[in-house]
């Protein structure tokens, strides 16, 4: 890629860190995006201040040709767009090329979730896990936080110390776009939440005696994100999956935040509580898990009802596919 386009996506994703306090994961695909496109375009002798729309529309056929999920290229075009918009309002272009393409759009697939027996089961196994009580104490911790709040997995292994100090009922979290919310904590997250800080500030406190400095983070770690990464909880969870008997395929960090909202949505909790407890911006997000719902009925009432033979099961409405 030309110095031009390397300048033209630095500056967009410094803008939209700086203007619009984007995640640090947003950062980077719209980063892998636009070198994408980037190289793409100059295969084909374009840069980003000559594309046409044109262009734009060969490249998201392009994207099709190469199997990319419709979800991918939405994403994909999103980041075009948003660039292309902020080129236009910074006087780089003096036209926007991509104002009127339309996206392919995303399907809208029921999430996965988990039945209550599962998560128990998940919770179990984190309990008996590790090498040693402090390994079985963390993972407890991770597992009931996590149940407990629905929490993304980035806010939950970048959870501050500071937010977790005198036994609190409720967590202040720093959600996407440095919004805040605050979600309560069950007994359970508590008293796990207790155990794990007696064995973590121990530890730290031998750390310090050598000369180590202090971690900010409930869940600290030596590499260079200072706590447990996003990875290393995935591979964890799945473990935990093999250790309780579930099905390590439906089994992710995301799960959790699934299992939290539907079960909360089934035990009777309004769409605008779960919303202000997940984080979603706008309550369309939170409304899928009345679909989850609602599916989940449908398939209890065809395996259960006396009455609901093959012909009830042909007949039945087909619900989406599920996605991670």
């Amino acid at each position: 890629m030309s110095a031009d386009t390397d300048r033209w996506i630095s500056t967009f994703i410094e803008a939209q860190a700086a203007e619009l306090g984007a995640a640090q994961n947003t950062l980077l695909a719209y980063g892998r995006d636009l070198k994408d496109f980037a190289e793409w375009a100059t295969r084909r002798g374009r840069t980003f201040e000559t594309v046409k729309q044109d262009d734009i529309e060969a490249y998201l056929v392009f994207c099709d040709d190469q199997g990319l999920a419709k979800s991918t290229r939405a994403r994909r075009l999103s980041s075009i767009k948003q660039m292309y918009r902020f080129a236009f309002e910074e006087s780089w272009r003096a036209e926007n090329p991509a104002i009127q393409i339309s996206g392919p759009g995303q399907d809208k697939r029921l999430p996965k979730t988990l039945e209550i027996a599962e998560v128990d089961r998940l919770l179990e196994a984190a309990r008996a896990s590790g090498r040693n009580e402090a390994d079985a104490a963390r993972n407890t911790c991770l597992m009931e936080l996590l149940y407990a709040t629905g929490m993304r997995v980035t806010e939950l292994v970048g959870l501050p110390v500071s937010a977790t100090r005198g036994d609190p009922r409720m967590l202040l979290i720093l959600g996407k776009g440095g919004k805040e919310r605050i979600v309560p904590l069950s007994p359970p997250a508590r008293a796990a939440l207790v155990d794990w800080l007696k064995i973590r500030d121990a530890q730290e406190d031998a750390a310090r005696a050598k000369g180590k400095p202090a971690s900010r983070f409930l869940f600290p770690s030596r590499g260079a994100a200072g706590h447990l990464t996003r990875h290393r909880f995935y591979l964890m969870i799945k473990e935990f999956a093999l250790a309780g008997g579930v099905n390590p395929d439906k089994v992710t960090p995301h799960t959790l935040r699934h299992a939290f909202a539907t079960h909360l949505l089934a035990g009777g909790a309004d769409l605008r509580s779960i919303q202000a407890l997940l984080g979603h911006a706008d309550v369309a997000t939170t409304e899928i898990y009345t679909h989850v719902l609602d599916a989940r009925l449908t398939e209890l009432v065809l395996d259960h009802h006396p009455l609901a033979g093959d012909s009830a099961r042909k007949t039945s409405v087909k619900t989406p596919t599920d996605e991670q």
